[in-house]
């Protein structure tokens, strides 16, 4: 069977190929009459535009295609980005195309590559810890770049991060409001710069209030629920355990969710809220962050590059919440 092309839409709604190229593509100036009769023209006929084509005809038109690359989208909180910028893409008739890297700066290389190699308009990258100069070429060749979630190095482009060290440096003050001296780190990867600066929060709390840093006291290179739940088993078999727990990531927060069956209780504040959190026993107290406002927001400033802004790059921090429930207040049978 025939594909059907933009005359047989023409034909079908009364109109010119030209006036269909542009209810296709979206542009205004066509009578909200005029717009509906080819799009019931077009959902009759199963009319797709070739983009392909398209692309080859009008190159400076771009693609309407974005990338997103994130750690992992299997985490929420990275899927509910995906969506955000998803739903900024849509708006302005853009498609995103989506990879995930898992930290790997190997792989980070490759979905890149993959995607500008398709002519993409811009990249939204939350970037993994190896450098970044590689991404000067296509950006030189007009791929617009922003970096969400974490800044990129050696890269002078727009970045949307979190206050992550003060947040940081709060929940933990917060659980030393209670009394609480012993209290433990478990981090992610220390090499990732967020988690960089939420361990940085975490001593400055400690230093702030007189408190020295214990070695033991701290985990990093935490990257799966066993991990983490191991990591608290073995605190707690300490001379001097701690009394209360600092999670820097909602996967470690789970994990350790998963190790407290233990009879004596801990005090535990984590960063990243949890679905149903308030629901638990005690109700969990968090920093929450909002990935669904950092994925709008860099998806909107990637779309003010695309039309044309070429004035410095700027660095948008976005503050987050601090929810308290309860269960940084919790105290051992000795405290």
């Amino acid at each position: 069977m025939k594909r059907p092309t933009m005359k047989d839409v023409a034909r079908a709604a009364g109109v010119s190929p030209m006036t269909v190229s542009r209810v296709v593509s979206g542009e205004a100036g066509v009578a909200p009459e005029t717009a509906a009769r080819v799009g019931q023209a077009v959902r009759k006929l199963g009319y797709q535009r070739n983009d392909n084509a398209r692309s080859l005809r009008q190159k400076n038109l771009g693609t309407s295609t974005i990338g997103l690359v994130v750690d992992d989208l299997a985490n929420p909180f990275y899927a509910l980005m995906a969506r955000s910028v998803e739903d900024e893409a849509h708006r302005r008739g853009h498609v995103v195309l989506v990879g995930s890297t898992n930290d790997e700066p190997q792989r980070e290389r490759e979905v890149i590559a993959a995607f500008t190699a398709r002519q993409v308009d811009g990249l939204i990258i939350v970037p993994t810890i190896g450098g970044h100069g590689f991404l000067k070429r296509p950006m030189a060749g007009g791929t617009q770049v922003v970096c969400v979630d974490r800044p990129a190095r050696g890269l002078a482009v727009d970045t949307v991060t979190v206050d992550n060290r003060a947040a940081a440096g709060r929940a933990v003050t917060h659980l030393l409001g209670h009394g609480h001296t012993r209290i433990a780190y478990l981090g992610d990867r220390f090499d990732i710069w967020t988690q960089a600066e939420r361990y940085a929060g975490y001593l400055d709390a400690l230093a702030a209030h007189g408190i020295p840093e214990d070695p033991a006291l701290v985990r990093h290179e935490l990257r799966s629920h066993p991990q983490a739940r191991d990591a608290l088993a073995v605190l707690r078999t300490l001379p001097d355990p701690p009394t209360a727990l600092f999670t820097s990531n909602d996967l470690i927060t789970l994990g350790v969710l998963d190790g407290l069956d233990h009879p004596a209780p801990l005090a535990l504040v984590g960063f990243d809220d949890l679905p149903l959190g308030e629901r638990l026993t005690p109700p969990l107290t968090v920093v929450s962050q909002d990935p669904v406002a950092l994925g709008g927001t860099a998806a909107n400033l990637l779309f003010s590059r695309i039309a044309g802004d070429r004035s410095a790059p700027r660095s948008v921090v976005l503050l987050t919440r601090f929810v308290v429930r309860g269960s940084g207040a919790m105290r051992t049978a000795g405290g």
